[in-house]
């Protein structure tokens, strides 16, 4: 591929990106991305045959962002409690910088869920669990946290840190009447829930 060629296909794919964040999989049409990239569409379709096959390449890149986003987390030399710091910190910035994300996520989840389960499939839970029970066997005993009970707490820590973002549009209007603002509730949520969820495993000690 050229220089040209590959510049042509990245303008594609961020402004594809940005089409379907907007409007979704339904709403989007290859002549909005091709407007928004300044080409016209027969060239986008010589890049991307189908708007599914271009979506599915943006939906993949946007969740392995994600997931690469919190590799850290999986450091052997950062403790239990600092790997809940970080992921609160860096995934609520995550979605600082990307609002509409969630949204968009949810969205398409309900739109085409065999498309996440595919995603899912390649992630080894059973990998991290061990990963983790290596790394923090001690831990994970005096919190009382086991295989079983690792769904709770890994669904509960994700509700807390999206939860705000998807339902900005009625919190941000509950924090204007309390005389909060949106923004500074966000940045300080980033450590109110991290101590939230790490008082909360540590009334579970055994």
């Amino acid at each position: 591929m050229t220089g040209k060629n590959k510049l042509t296909e990245e303008k594609i794919f961020e402004s594809a990106t940005e089409v379907f964040i907007e409007k979704g999989m339904d709403g989007a049409r290859m002549q909005d991305i091709a407007n928004h990239a300044g080409i016209n569409k027969s060239l986008l379709h010589y890049y991307y045959r189908t708007k599914e096959h271009l979506f599915n390449a943006v939906f993949e890149m946007i969740a392995g962002q994600m997931f690469k986003k919190f590799a850290p987390v999986f450091d052997e030399n950062v403790s239990l409690e600092d790997k809940i710091r970080f992921f609160f910190r860096e995934h609520i910035a995550f979605m600082q910088k990307n609002p509409r994300l969630p949204a968009f996520i949810l969205n398409e989840l309900h739109r085409n869920p065999e498309r996440i389960k595919r995603i899912i499939q390649g992630i080894d839970i059973i990998k991290l669990w061990t990963t983790l029970e290596a790394q923090h066997k001690d831990e994970l005993i005096k919190y009382n946290i086991t295989k079983e009970t690792i769904p709770q707490l890994m669904t509960s820590i994700a509700a807390m840190s999206v939860f705000p973002f998807i339902a900005k549009p009625v919190v941000s209007s509950i924090m204007e009447k309390m005389g909060y603002n949106f923004e500074i509730y966000i940045e300080e949520r980033k450590k109110y829930a991290a101590d939230f969820v790490i008082n909360a495993i540590k009334k579970l000690k055994v």
